[in-house]
Formats: structure tokens, C-alpha cells, sequence
């Protein structure tokens, strides 16, 4: 991609135009904000200082690139985190001089930043690139500060101390000095005091006078002062003040260097950014975008709707269409998005309260068509305190009766989440640039968005084929968990790894032993007490033609009393399932069955996992039957019907009730020939008996508490497939 570097002046603007490199970018145009001359004061750093323009100014000359340069004429009045456009905001300066930019050089499609650790930094320039179409670059974007200061230094990145306020640091000694002479001063400061050695914090800033990017000339300082801002005895502030400079020429460079001069300032290498912010085109057509979301064209559709839970739950839809008679992804996603809207609006709710998504569709050649409609739905003006996570796979949706789109959310009540939603194109993790996150937190439980194993940089699939795309998205995961404070070894609840159909019986034996040997092997469970629940499930293709893409689930505790007492939020829960005499008789109907065919794994009486297999061993000793024709009616309906139980077994026996069911979905293969209508069918009977049996209440809203999801195969294992897979999640927080 073409790129605009955002510099002020510092190394870690300029490193991260070296990172760009690194990953086949080229750097066309610089830009930089300055303040206005009345808003300066004695406390700004060199850069908004007159010889300081001038020397930022020289960058573009060192460089050979265009310089596009602003005067901040707002200020900051949007004080939260995340931004939401505010006039006189100087975000806004921003947004116009990038526009500029982008009128004058088309070409460019991406912007770096440096950004580090600075939230709030990251999400202005995210905000600023989604209006104008532009991909966000932050190369340094939560790497190892010491490692990322080593790295610097190592290749080249000659800086020095231009203000200090921080323990360690005295104006007197480290102002004016390279960085390279301060790495071991910082290193031990931070061992200390634990100051950031980048300087993320305040603690210093630093001048660029020389790196691999100035071919033409490196920049020589003459003469400076030094400016005691605070005398404080513990963490004096100082600045150093640039009063004169000159470019020295670099043997080999083209074109002529000199002195610097304030005829520099009116260079052909600087473009002065005046006037009003306007609206750009990708703005107006946000504005002007219009719901491909009315439905008037749908109403002809069989839709179908399964809710479980109260606080917390899931919606289903899906469209009963066994005649194949459907028109296509866009009317079908059309449809099951405005009825799921509706169902919100008449709960009281909307997309705000949606956490999580899961998006079905038939072909992932049409995902660009797919996420055209989702964006019709769900913004981040919908979403204020941030969009629901999501994850995308191509399921045998037409073959067994159910259009080209079917779509779960997991819903709260509560206004109340935690959203990671990095845009920006980092070496942390994958991006996700559109309306969905990395994760979402809610009570105790983060749900991630499907990761594939992307190599984040590049937002290319690794390669090395399916066991190396494992290893890459156990690694994204991993980052993203760590962003809130947990780990996928230690926190785990459930795992869901979606598999490729397409993958060899090979494949599926490298895939389940690189999950062992590099995941479940290290797992710690001191923190959740057993394994976390782990299924496999084979799509008919996965978003970039991924092998592999999974799914975690974790626990991530709330903060407890001084005393160690629990919040409320934890202390909530529901009343058990009753059991009854007809719920005994079918306890002793099973009882030579044992509990193989279970996975359970509960939190504290909090949150309970279950994954229960049905394998063809199992159906034999349901049915009490040799023949393996479990696609008749019949013999689904006693499979239904264990399933059933098994499943209010576990609720009973670790104190759970219907009511606190989040999510509920029943696979079954398309290997064989059943519609989903019948499979509906029989476990609405299935519950219906259950709930006649006295073991509580499975339809309190006269809709199923249930998915069924037709899948390739799925199972607890790689090599074993499940005729039925049923994966529940309940929770009380």
C-alpha cells in the first residue's frame, strides 16, 4: 500500500515508518499537526517550537517526500476513550489535513502511526482513517517496549532526549543525549520505578535526528537550551529547546542539502493545509447508506426464531426453505437481520446490547455481499460502547432447507461490556477493520471472535497448511486475552475449532495432536478447576479459505469485596430444574450408559460448559438397533430425546436452571439425508417431553430454546464423528 506517515518528530513515528517498509509499504507523503503560535507555551517540546517546525520540516527534505503540514485550530473536547466526531475537536484538524493528502495523492490507501499503548492516540487515527476509507498502520502497537527501544537503537534510529518528567531523569544530565547512551539508564529505571522505556507514559520524549530513512541528509543540532520547567526534587521537568540546526549531506544521496533556513518552510516539500473541514466521499456514503434493511421484499420468507435464556441469552433465525425457492444471500440475510432487529425492539432492546454474532452463510464466495448487509445493520453508531464480536463460516445451509443465511447473537439486557476493537493493522494481532471486535467482555465471560491464523502484519494466512495455521491463531488468541488481563492456557471455559471440510483424515489427526501438544498439554487449570470443553466442527469453507479458525471462551473473574466476598453480579443465579418421577424413569432408561459422552466443565456454581457426542457407539445402545439408519424419524427421536436429558442432567447436577441457558446449539452432519425442519421437529418433542416430565420450564417463550446447525461432521474428536453434537453454555453472572 501506498502510506501518509503521521511524524511529529519523535523515533516512534519514524520507526514505525521502517516497520511499514518491512511489510512491502511505501512511504509517500509525511504529515504533521502543529498548534497554533497562541497556544504554545513553555512546557511544549521542541516540536511546537519555531526552530522545531523547521527541523520537522527537514524530514521531507532528508526523506525526498512531500511534507503535509496543519495548525491545530481545535482542541480537545471529545474526552472520551472512544471518539465520536465533535466539531472544533482537534481530532478534526486531523480529518482535514489527511483529506488533503488524500485529494492531492489518490494513490494512498493506508496511514502510520506510532502509537504504542496509547488507546486513546489509536482510536482517533482509527476514527479518522474509517471516514476517509483508509487502513490504520500501527506497526509498534502493543509490542515489548524494551525489545521495541532495542530494536531502534540496533537499527539505527538516531535520537536524543528533548524533555524529561519522570523519576531517573534530570534535565541537567540526560537532556540532549542519544538514546542509545540512555537504553541501560532506562532499563534500570524501569526495573526500579517501572517507568515505560519508550516513554509511553510521559517520562521523556525524544528528536529524530538521523535513521535508515534519511538517505539525502541527517540533521545536526548547533545550538539548543535548556528550559527548567519544575524544579521538583523527585521528577524535575525539563525541556531542551532547539535554536539552531543545519542538514549535513549523506554521500550517495540525490539532490542538494543546506543550511537550515525559513526559506525551507516555502520549499516545494511543504504543503500548508489551511481551510474548512469537509465531509469526504466514504463519509457522505455512511451517511446516505441506506438499510439494504427494509424488508418489504421478505415478506413472503418462512422465518424461524429460538430464544433461550432472560438476562443473557441467545436469538436464533433462521428460514425454513426445504422447496429451495429462496433468491439468494442478500434477501435472506436481509430478512433474518431485520427479524432478529425486531425481535430486539420488541424486548426493549437493539444492536447495542448484541455481544456476539454468529454469521452462517451458504457460499464464502459471497462474503463481501454478506458483509455489505451486515454493515447496513450494524454500526458503531448503533453500538455506543462498541460493536459485537463475530464469527463468519460457510455451513451446508441450502442442502438441508435453510436459505443462505442463518444468524445466532448472544444478547444482554445490560448496557454493560468491555469491547476490543483494534482497526489498526498491527503485529499484535489481526485487525478487524470492520463493524465487529476482537472480543467482548460480559459479567465474567469474554467471548472472542473467530481467529484464523493470520500472520497480523500482513493479515495473510501463515503458511505451512493447517497445523501451522493452528499454532498462528492459538497465538492471536492469546494476545487478545492477554489484552484483558487472562490467557487461553489459564482461563479457558469452552474451544470451539472449526475445521475446513476440505482438510485429509491426515490433516485431521496433525490438527487434533498440534492442539494437544501445543495447547492442551500446557493448560493451567487453577484458576477454573478442570479442562475447558473442546469441539470440533467441520465448515464447508472458512472466511480466506482458512484451514482452521477457533473460538475461545473464557473466564475472566470480576474484582471482589476487600474481604474477598463476592460482588453481587457473582451471587446471582436461578432456580434448579425439579426433578420428577418420569425424569427417574429416564435416568434409569440410561443408566447403562456412562457419562463418556460428556464433557462438563463449571466455574464456581457461576458457569457451566457441556459438550455431549452422540457417536455412532452411543446410537446403538440408544436405539437397540445394527442398523445405523439414524436419519429415520424414528431413531432421531430417541437420539433427541437422550439428548434432552443429558442435557438437564447437567444443568441439575451443578445447580443450574433453564433460565440461566446462554446458548444452546445441536450439529448434526449432512452426511445424513435430513432436513433441519425434521431435526427441529424431533428435539421440540424432545423438549416438550421434558418439560411434561416436571424438569422445568425449555419453552417459556413458546419458541425453541435451540439451533439446529447442519455441519461436514463434528465431534470431540478430529478422526470421530458425531452423528449429533451438543454444545451448551449456562451462566449465572
Amino acid at each position: 500500500m501506498e502510506v501518509v506517515a503521521l511524524v511529529s518528530g519523535g523515533k516512534d513515528s519514524c520507526f514505525a515508518m521502517m516497520r511499514c517498509l518491512d511489510y512491502g509499504h511505501k512511504i509517500v507523503a509525511l504529515a504533521n499537526l502543529i498548534p497554533e503560535d497562541d497556544a504554545v507555551d513553555e512546557l511544549d517540546s521542541y516540536m511546537y517550537q519555531t526552530v522545531g517546525h523547521q527541523i520537522v520540516v527537514s524530514y521531507a527534505k532528508c526523506m525526498g517526500l512531500p511534507l503535509f503540514r496543519r495548525r491545530i485550530r481545535g482542541s480537545s473536547r471529545e474526552q472520551g476513550l472512544k471518539y465520536n466526531v465533535t466539531t472544533g475537536d482537534e481530532v478534526e484538524d486531523m480529518f482535514a489535513l489527511l483529506s488533503e493528502v488524500k485529494r492531492q495523492i489518490p494513490s494512498i490507501t493506508a496511514v502510520s502511526s506510532g502509537a504504542i499503548a496509547s488507546d486513546y492516540q489509536r482510536l482517533r487515527v482509527e476514527s479518522v482513517c474509517s471516514r476517509l476509507g483508509l487502513v490504520s498502520l500501527a506497526y509498534l502497537w502493543k509490542q515489548d517496549q524494551t525489545l521495541l527501544l532495542d530494536e531502534m537503537i540496533r537499527r539505527g534510529i538516531v535520537a536524543i532526549i528533548v524533555k524529561v518528567a519522570a523519576m531517573g531523569l534530570k534535565p541537567s544530565a540526560h537532556l540532549g543525549k542519544e538514546l542509545a547512551e540512555l537504553k541501560c539508564h532506562l532499563l534500570q529505571l524501569n526495573e526500579s520505578y517501572g517507568i515505560n522505556v519508550c516513554g509511553e507514559g510521559g517520562e521523556y520524549e525524544t528528536l529524530t535526528l538521523d535513521c535508515p530513512l534519511f538517505r539525502n541528509a541527517r540533521i545536526v543540532l548547533d545550538d539548543f537550551e535548556v528550559i527548567l520547567h519544575s524544579p521538583d526534587s523527585i521528577a524535575p521537568v525539563g525541556i531542551l529547546h532547539p535554536l539552531k540546526f543545519h542538514l549535513e549531506h549523506k554521500p550517495n544521496s540525490f539532490g542538494t542539502v543546506g543550511d537550515s533556513a525559513i526559506a525551507q518552510e516555502n520549499s516545494s516539500y511543504l504543503y500548508e493545509v489551511d481551510g474548512a473541514i469537509a465531509h469526504s466521499d466514504v463519509e457522505k456514503k455512511q451517511e446516505t447508506l441506506s438499510p439494504v434493511t427494509t424488508v418489504d421484499a421478505c415478506t413472503n420468507i418462512d422465518l424461524c426464531i429460538s430464544k433461550t435464556g432472560k438476562k443473557l441469552f441467545s436469538i436464533g433465525c433462521w428460514i425454513q426453505d426445504p422447496c429451495g425457492t429462496s433468491e439468494g444471500l442478500k434477501t435472506d440475510l436481509v430478512a433474518v437481520l431485520s427479524r432478529i432487529e425486531n425481535q430486539l425492539k420488541e424486548e426493549g432492546l437493539g444492536w447495542m446490547n448484541v455481544l456476539y454474532v454468529h454469521l452462517f452463510i451458504s457460499s464464502m464466495k459471497e462474503f463481501g455481499l454478506a458483509n455489505e448487509v451486515y454493515v447496513s445493520f450494524i454500526t458503531e453508531q448503533k453500538c455506543p460502547l462498541g460493536v459485537p464480536s463475530r464469527s463468519t463460516v460457510e455451513l451446508p445451509l441450502v442442502q438441508v432447507g435453510l436459505g443462505h443465511a442463518y444468524v445466532e447473537v448472544l444478547v444482554t439486557k445490560e448496557q454493560v461490556k468491555r469491547v476490543l476493537h483494534v482497526q489498526s493493522i498491527s503485529c499484535w494481532a489481526p485487525s478487524c477493520i470492520g463493524p465487529y471486535s476482537q472480543a467482548t467482555l460480559h459479567g465474567e465471560i469474554l467471548y472472542m471472535a473467530g481467529q484464523l491464523g493470520l500472520d497480523p502484519p500482513t493479515m495473510k494466512l501463515c503458511p505451512g497448511g493447517p497445523t501451522a495455521e493452528l499454532e498462528f491463531a492459538l497465538r492471536n488468541s492469546e494476545a487478545v486475552a492477554n489484552a484483558f488481563g487472562c490467557s487461553i492456557f489459564s482461563s479457558a471455559i469452552h474451544f470451539l475449532v472449526y475445521c475446513s471440510a476440505h482438510l485429509t483424515s491426515s490433516e485431521k489427526e496433525q490438527v487434533e495432536h498440534t492442539l494437544r501438544s501445543s495447547y492442551i498439554t500446557s493448560l493451567d487449570c487453577s484458576n477454573t478447576g478442570s479442562y475447558p470443553t473442546i469441539l470440533y466442527v467441520f465448515a464447508s469453507d472458512l472466511p480466506k479459505g482458512a484451514y482452521v479458525e477457533i473460538k475461545p471462551i473464557l473466564y475472566v473473574p470480576s474484582p471482589t469485596n476487600d474481604d474477598g466476598v463476592p460482588t453481587r453480579e457473582q451471587e446471582a443465579g436461578g432456580s434448579l430444574p425439579a426433578s420428577s418421577e418420569a425424569f427417574s424413569a429416564w435416568s434409569a432408561q440410561y443408566s447403562d450408559l456412562d457419562d463418556s459422552c460428556c464433557q462438563v466443565h463449571t466455574i464456581g456454581g457461576k458457569i457451566c460448559s457441556a459438550v455431549v457426542s452422540v457417536t455412532n457407539d452411543i446410537a446403538l445402545k440408544i436405539c437397540s438397533t445394527t442398523e445405523q439408519l439414524y436419519h429415520s424419524e424414528e431413531h432421531l427421536k430417541a437420539l433427541a430425546r437422550f439428548c434432552a436429558f443429558q442435557l438437564a442432567k447437567i444443568l441439575i447436577d451443578n445447580g443450574f436452571s433453564w433460565d440461566n441457558l446462554t446458548m444452546l446449539r445441536f450439529y448434526y452432519s449432512v452426511e445424513h439425508p435430513v432436513t433441519a425442519d425434521v431435526m427441529s421437529r424431533v428435539f421440540s418433542e424432545a423438549f416438550a417431553e421434558l418439560e411434561e416430565g416436571g424438569v422445568g420450564s425449555c419453552t417459556p417463550d413458546g419458541v425453541p430454546i435451540f439451533n439446529i446447525v447442519p455441519v461436514s461432521a463434528s465431534g470431540c474428536f478430529t478422526s470421530l464423528s458425531d452423528i449429533i453434537s451438543c454444545e451448551l453454555l449456562a451462566s449465572k453472572v
